[in-house]
């Protein structure tokens, strides 16, 4: 017997049916609500509203718990790694040895980016930043891609996953070389997914160049960190735009745009916006978190807590170790970072932040590994969506084969009731 719902507006009753996901996850299905009653629910930022059913992504915020098609972040981060995680995301099940294989030479096969995509970056100035580039050239490439991807034409659909995982690493990294006014890097076949990103971003062609294997393994792991979040605003931008049947590309650079943002993927920056705001003032660390502490001072501890994660972030516990073997490994003696390591050690230990579970959660983790390996910090959002092009491609098909109606979400109008016309004189 299914379970049901009973809603009673102004003495009336409506049953609404009760939909339980495979985590018992419990949610009230309002689908027939306005045709059954003529209301609707109001829901600023779709924070109890499910806009979808979805197979890839499992997050309990509660439990500090995150699953990648029922697998737990920590088993994949430890034994997975990050093209093995994609294929996981975007086609279901982990990959056979051959599948991987497959996969990684035909994102090879699709690495070579068009000579004139080098026209449209070099009409940026170098001050633009990063991700407003890497929006502009991700929308690009559907001029050089123009046929429209069949989600459900098997072939044609991994194609065009394999066109965009291979190609968006290349521009990515072109993004920052822009900004240097360096020559861009092109992709070198001989090498991982992760080692090329390295050699894009940092090989000077004046010398050779070889990435530390440690570094390549813990941007590895944050990459898989990043790689899907449930329905956050990107994600969910991505899906509203692809439910009007634009293309993946399109859809995609929707999400890059939506990922900019301060309160989303530009998180990170933040963190690190904030350390050298620390350090200009002086450095003192202790002056900061009893700011941090005074209800009545505005500022806040950037990188602490989480929207989501009202427990430990389950990410943060396994970049924390990646943060400290790249800063072991480095040998970096940077006083930013030494401001990061008493603001860490506070927020674990204080019991101000222990009690309210302000812990270090992944984007303050992420922002101090990408600050030792000197990527600046405009291009952290970049390297948050270079993690999250997976995601957002497996939840653009995900809802393309579902046939999922375009979204249209609806209001509640507040504006003044109807009026008549006033004439120039009487206004």
């Amino acid at each position: 017997m299914s379970k049901t719902a009973t809603l009673e507006i102004e003495g009336k009753k409506y049953e609404l049916p009760i939909f339980i996901g495979t985590e018992n996850e419990m949610s009230i299905d309002i689908s027939k609500l306005r045709d059954l009653s003529g209301a609707i629910t109001l829901d600023q930022g779709y924070k109890n509203t499910g806009a979808c059913k979805s197979e890839i992504t499992f997050l309990d915020g509660e439990e500090g718990i995150l699953h990648y098609r029922g697998y737990s972040i920590e088993e994949l981060a430890d034994k997975a790694g990050f093209l093995e995680v994609s294929y996981l995301l975007i086609f279901g099940e982990l990959p056979t040895v051959a599948q991987l294989e497959d996969f990684e030479s035909h994102i090879r096969k699709y690495t070579l980016v068009n000579e004139e995509m080098k026209s449209i970056i070099d009409g940026f100035p170098k001050t633009a930043h990063p991700m407003g580039v890497l929006s502009a050239l991700t929308s690009a490439l559907i001029a050089f891609n123009p046929s429209a991807v069949n989600p459900e034409n098997e072939d044609e659909l991994y194609e065009a996953v394999c066109k965009l995982m291979g190609k968006f690493l290349v521009i990515a990294s072109w993004t920052y070389r822009k900004s240097l006014g360096y020559p861009l890097n092109y992709y070198d076949n001989t090498l991982g997914y992760v080692e090329n990103f390295m050699q894009l971003m940092f090989k000077l062609p004046t010398e050779p160049y070889s990435a530390n294997p440690l570094i390549v393994k813990a941007l590895d792991k944050l990459f898989i960190l990043h790689a899907d979040h449930e329905q956050n605003c990107s994600t969910s931008t991505v899906r509203m735009v692809g439910s009007s049947h634009a293309g993946l590309f399109a859809s995609v650079s929707a999400g890059i745009s939506a990922l900019w943002g301060p309160l989303h993927g530009g998180a990170n920056q933040a963190v690190l916006e904030m350390l050298e705001e620390i350090q200009a003032n002086g450095g003192d660390a202790d002056k900061y978190i009893a700011k941090a502490k005074d209800k009545n001072d505005p500022f806040r501890l950037m990188g602490f807590g989480h929207r989501v994660y009202k427990n430990f972030d389950p990410r943060a516990k396994i970049i924390k170790k990646a943060a400290d073997e790249v800063l072991n490994t480095l040998g970096v003696n940077d006083p930013i970072l030494e401001i990061a390591k008493k603001l860490e050690k506070a927020a674990l230990e204080d019991e101000y932040f222990v009690s309210r579970k302000l812990y270090p959660n992944v984007d303050f983790y992420s922002g101090i590994i990408y600050r030792a390996l000197g990527i600046p910090t405009d291009m952290f959002t970049v390297m948050f969506a270079i993690g999250r092009l997976p995601g957002w491609i497996a939840q653009w098909k995900e809802m393309r084969l579902n046939k999922e109606p375009i979204g249209r979400p609806r209001q509640v109008y507040t504006g003044s009731p109807l009026r008549p016309f006033k004439e120039f004189d009487q206004r």
